[in-house]
């Protein structure tokens, strides 16, 4: 029941966020959800035996979403000297036995948590612009396909899809989760093609054809999948069952996002290329 009550209250949050929020708030916010699972996947750090320092780290992320904002063809070159900026932090504010260790666990959550969520920012993009409808579809795709596996895998799930890192996953859950961000995005598709005709409202919007979107929503949930998998193995590594306890009935706010640090970068990549070519 926390669970449910949890979606309940975030979900229609976030889509009022997504469709009605300014550029600068989504931005904010975005920043403010990827610090809050910086500090707990620090917390996971320290539990190897790092000791990164976690202010640094996440004034690093706040830089890196700032700077992202006001200068987006730069980000590639903020992430590098961000990523100096920890090391060279890390060589002179931590004892020299505990640097590399430091050192990498910071770069790699400035990586893994504040560059992965660079994607959703700069996939909303304007309100004018078709980024509300791009960043539903990789919502509804990654919420649906975790929905269905968790049932399918329930009711049908015998093989084992990755015992060592994530026992109760199965294969059939997998499918099923497949299956269930298809069903999703074929609704997207429908209800964008239901609000053109009868209200004449671009406000959900999927120009191409709908084997790209059903084809990308494939990939997108396999992203997703392997997000999962991959937190799921960092959890492990560090011998706790979840990231924090932030989300009642929902663990921590990096066990929610995981499959998202991993979808939305691909979402981003594949629209990338499909604009290229």
């Amino acid at each position: 029941m926390k669970r449910v009550l949890t979606a309940l209250i975030l979900i229609p949050l976030v889509l009022l966020l997504v469709f009605l929020g300014p550029r600068w708030l989504v931005t904010l916010a975005v920043a403010a959800v990827a610090m809050l699972a910086a500090w707990e996947y620090l917390g996971l750090a320290e539990k190897t035996g790092a000791r990164p320092p976690r202010m640094a780290v996440l004034a690093a992320i706040l830089a890196l979403f700032a700077g992202n904002f006001a200068w987006p063809d730069l980000t590639a070159a903020i992430v590098g000297l961000l990523s100096l900026f920890l090391l060279v932090y890390c060589c002179f504010s931590r004892p020299v036995e505990q640097v590399m260790a430091g050192a990498s666990a910071s770069i790699f959550c400035l990586l893994y948590i504040g560059f992965t969520l660079i994607a959703l920012a700069v996939l909303r993009g304007d309100q004018d612009s078709n980024g509300p409808s791009l960043v539903t579809f990789l919502l509804c795709v990654v919420w649906a396909g975790d929905i269905a596996a968790l049932y399918v895998g329930r009711a049908w799930g015998r093989r084992k899809l990755a015992p060592a890192l994530s026992p109760n996953k199965t294969w059939e859950g997998a499918l099923g989760s497949v299956a269930g961000s298809l069903l999703v995005t074929g609704g997207l598709l429908a209800l964008a093609h239901l609000l053109t005709v009868r209200f004449d409202s671009a406000r959900l919007s999927y120009p191409e054809e709908a084997w790209y979107w059903l084809g990308l929503a494939v990939v997108v949930n396999v992203a997703a999948q392997v997000g999962d998998l991959a937190e799921s193995a960092l959890k492990r590594s560090a011998g706790v069952k979840d990231s924090g306890a932030l989300l009642p009935g929902h663990g921590g706010v990096l066990d929610r996002i995981d499959a998202l640090l991993v979808a939305a970068p691909v979402l981003w990549s594949a629209q990338l290329i499909h604009l290229r070519f």
